[in-house]
């Protein structure tokens, strides 16, 4: 999002359903409140660093008006490239804010999860209740042998940064199927700018090829931000196979603290606003797919067997450095 030089928004119920997916609602006077204050700290920010000139329609503006604006509903090209720039750096305080908020109450993680479990388990039952083609839906967390297991088995300095405490699956009934839940889902649980950069993998469909063998949707082609040529991401998991067909991604949900929780919070938590951050794994695949997965080298057996064998390795021996190549190999 940081990179994006325009937002695609195509009137207000389109910018007030991005906020509520955010946990945040233009009709509450302290999230109001709170959303101008982000503006103004973003503005600031902007001035004091790079003495960015913001014109006086813009800092006036609310954040509902900067998404409008930062689609291209402002007057000028200028007012434009400002709404998107200012949004970028409110993207980051509210981010940090959470961040910060998460640190400072008094509440586990337990309990925080509790909390993203029900409002992703709400949404997928409203999904179902509807009649979406989901066949299958599973949430969890990783139990501890899991996770030592994993952390074993990197050798990345920041092994420590597991993604998958929290997981969430969906199997859809076709790969049709897959696009649209996964747009319904960023327009109701997840919002798009909050997606963790680099650690998404797509191993089941090419988007761009997709997009161009629906009529609906080939017209966006040309409107793609950022490199879109090769859609195809296997992602660096060396255990996956290559026959591992999945679309995976880690996002941080946002989630509104309860009254009763914010009570806790220590002085000085004011300013934050009322929402925390939770990392969640998310996985969507059709069912054809999923069936494939548990047959042969993709199954999560197999899977489980190759990560297990490299910690065993690892236990019993350390990591081992490549050996250099000698002048006849070189």
């Amino acid at each position: 999002m940081i990179d994006w030089h325009r937002l695609h928004f195509g009137d207000t119920e389109d910018v007030r359903r991005f906020l509520a997916n955010h946990e945040l609602s233009l009709e509450t006077a302290g999230d109001r409140a709170y959303l101008e204050r982000v503006r103004d700290e973003a503005i600031e920010y902007l001035r004091r660093n790079f003495s960015f000139a913001i014109p006086k329609p813009l800092e006036r503006a609310s954040v509902d008006q900067l998404l409008l604006m930062a689609a291209g509903k402002a007057e000028s090209n200028h007012r434009q490239l400002c709404a998107c720039t200012i949004l970028k750096t409110v993207h980051i305080i509210h981010h940090m804010s959470g961040r910060e908020l998460l640190f400072r109450l008094p509440v586990s993680d337990h309990d925080l999860f509790h909390l993203v479990e029900e409002k992703v388990y709400r949404m997928v039952g409203t999904m179902l209740s509807a009649g979406f083609p989901i066949t299958e839906f599973i949430g969890g967390r990783k139990n501890l042998d899991s996770t030592y297991t994993k952390l074993l088995s990197k050798q990345e300095a920041t092994a420590s940064a597991l993604y998958d405490k929290l997981r969430f699956r969906i199997v859809t009934r076709t790969r049709e199927d897959v696009l649209p839940i996964l747009s319904y889902l960023t327009q109701r649980v997840l919002p798009f700018n909050y997606v963790v950069p680099q650690q998404s993998t797509n191993t089941l469909l090419n988007f761009r090829d997709f997009c161009m063998e629906h009529p609906h949707l080939r017209d966006m082609v040309p409107q793609f931000q950022g490199d879109m040529e090769d859609m195809l991401s296997p992602g660096d998991n060396r255990f996956s196979a290559p026959s591992y067909r999945v679309i995976h991604f880690v996002a941080d949900i946002p989630v509104r603290v309860p009254e009763h929780v914010m009570e806790l919070a220590p002085t000085g938590c004011e300013g934050l606003g009322p929402i925390v951050f939770m990392l969640c794994e998310f996985q969507l695949l059709d069912a054809d797919s999923d069936a494939a997965n548990e047959t042969g080298d993709a199954s999560h057996e197999a899977y489980k067997q190759r990560q297990k064998a490299a910690v065993f390795a690892r236990l019993r021996m350390g990591v081992r450095p490549e050996k250099p190549p000698t002048d006849s190999e070189s």
